[in-house]
């Protein structure tokens, strides 16, 4: 059914700041709200809406999930999407009954993907869902529809897909790095390939090197697989190299796991001298080194590849599509010398066989089509502007910015004169108060140091909500609980 055939006009402008699925889910809420769309009333189909306001079919299907998901919106097989029947809850009354999540261990590791609550995300990890409208998923879905059934009937190759491994060999071929296809082997994700080297490579009470802050997840892994954590500091050139070699030479590690490039949190990526010089070392002490290299694409320019330096001799390169494709698409990889291939791939089919071919070959669609270097470029130009937004709004409030890279997901920051506040967690705390979702410097930490170290995602820090929030913190309006909330004159 065309929009024209309804009174439903929504607004849609580019230029306001509120991402465009928020706008169309709001437009919608607003419309139920008015009586302007009716329980039981069918709205656009998702191709007709994209058509008629000139966004993604992507952005409108997410958007009509979301509505689904909060009961605004029903789905019926045949029939499209209507207004649900079921009356909704007054909103002001609802926003009183709202809680804020209890900040834990489990609401960061797993509660907090399923939590829509919170309206600022200034901590997540993913890029902007109307930001992959440009990444032709339709076309990939629809090339992936043509599959002949029985190719997709089967458990697949316990190595992957041929055709995405030898994808992925071309890729990193243009960064030096030649390989084979037995060199690669396909994960659910990075985080799963991170996790499959843990158990196939070292032993529990094995001593591992972890950067200071590192990729939270990796210590829950490291935890959990009973090994020693020590951690070197990480700073604007990459590893602290005097540290890290006095760390192997007072704790013999088995393993180094080193983010190479956009590291998370802090943003920042190896220089050539960093990456030569560790290398050196790891050699001279026989090291293996863990390579985690999930954000290289959003990089734009070249910058040092430690498996490619090393030829596979002593480096395990791990990397991935959910940073430039999409998080719901569990694609990762492995590449390392053939030997620990093979191991590696015993491990993978003794804990969950196969990783699914479908998905592989959808990312493998995504990735050959001609929507994919301009999805590529625009995301790069969206993440330079964010990043140059959100440091004017840190720099204006004096904030301390870890390092400036204009690129990637991540600004590593700490605000100053809140040191009555004694760390990042409580701040966190009260932000979940108030609707938004922070990253504390704890979660990165190997010791969990309540340090005031905040992880920010340029693409969602950009929020009004956000730093009003923070100019309260420090005109002293809002304090930790048990002191006195005194406001700061002038």
């Amino acid at each position: 059914m065309h929009a024209a055939q309804f009174e439903f006009r929504p607004q849609i402008d580019r230029d306001r700041p509120e991402p465009l699925i928020e706008q169309i889910e709001q437009a919608i809420i607003d419309a139920i709200r008015q009586r302007v769309l009716r329980p039981g009333a069918r709205l656009p189909s998702i191709r007709q809406f994209a058509r008629d306001y000139d966004v993604s079919t992507f952005t409108t299907a997410n958007a009509y999930s979301r509505l689904v998901a909060k009961g605004w919106l029903e789905s019926r097989p045949g029939s499209g999407y209507r207004v649900a029947q079921a009356k909704r809850p007054d909103p002001a009354r609802a926003l009183q009954q709202w809680q804020p999540p209890r900040l834990d261990r489990g609401w960061l590791l797993a509660d907090i993907f399923a939590d829509h609550s919170i309206p600022v995300k200034a901590g997540c990890g993913w890029l902007p869902a109307e930001w992959l409208s440009d990444l032709g998923l339709p076309d990939a879905f629809r090339a992936l529809s043509r599959t002949k059934v029985n190719f997709l009937t089967g458990y697949g190759h316990p190595y992957g897909y041929a055709p995405f491994r030898d994808q992925i060999a071309a890729e990193l071929h243009q960064h030096g790095l030649i390989a084979e296809l037995d060199n690669i082997v396909t994960t659910r994700g990075a985080t799963e390939a991170l996790d499959l080297i843990s158990r196939s490579l070292l032993q529990p009470g094995d001593t591992v090197v972890v950067e200071s802050p590192c990729y939270a997840n990796l210590l829950h892994m490291l935890r959990m697989a009973n090994l020693r954590i020590v951690s070197v500091p990480r700073n604007a050139e990459g590893i602290d190299l005097d540290a890290l070699e006095a760390a192997i030479q007072t704790h013999r590690p088995r393993a180094l796991y080193v983010n190479t490039v956009l590291q998370n949190p802090t943003g920042t990526t190896l220089t050539p001298n960093n990456a030569f010089r560790l290398l050196k070392i790891v050699g001279k002490y026989d090291v293996l080194v863990i390579e985690d290299d999930i954000s290289r694409e959003l990089l734009p320019g070249s910058a040092p590849l430690l498996a490619a330096m090393d030829g596979l001799e002593r480096v395990v390169y791990v990397g991935g599509y959910s940073k430039s494709v999409s998080p719901s698409m569990r694609v990762g990889y492995v590449m390392a010398s053939k030997e620990i291939a093979r191991r590696l791939v015993h491990t993978k089919m003794a804990v969950g066989l196969t990783s699914p071919e479908i998905m592989e070959r959808l990312v493998l669609n995504v990735v050959r089509s001609p929507h994919y270097p301009e999805h590529l470029r625009q995301v790069r130009t969206r993440l330079a502007n964010a990043h140059a937004k959100v440091a004017a709004l840190m720099q204006q409030r004096n904030f301390e910015i870890f390092g400036q890279p204009g690129a990637g997901l991540f600004l590593w920051a700490r605000p100053t004169g809140l040191d009555h506040w004694q760390g990042a967690n409580a701040i966190t705390r009260e932000a979940l108060n108030h609707g938004i979702w922070l990253a504390p410097g704890s979660y990165f930490d190997a010791d969990d140091s309540d340090v005031m170290w905040l992880r920010f995602h340029v693409g969602y820090a950009h929020e009004p909500k956000l730093w009003a929030f923070f100019d309260r913190l420090l005109a002293g309006e809002l304090a930790p609980d048990g002191v006195a909330t005194t406001a700061r004159p002038g």
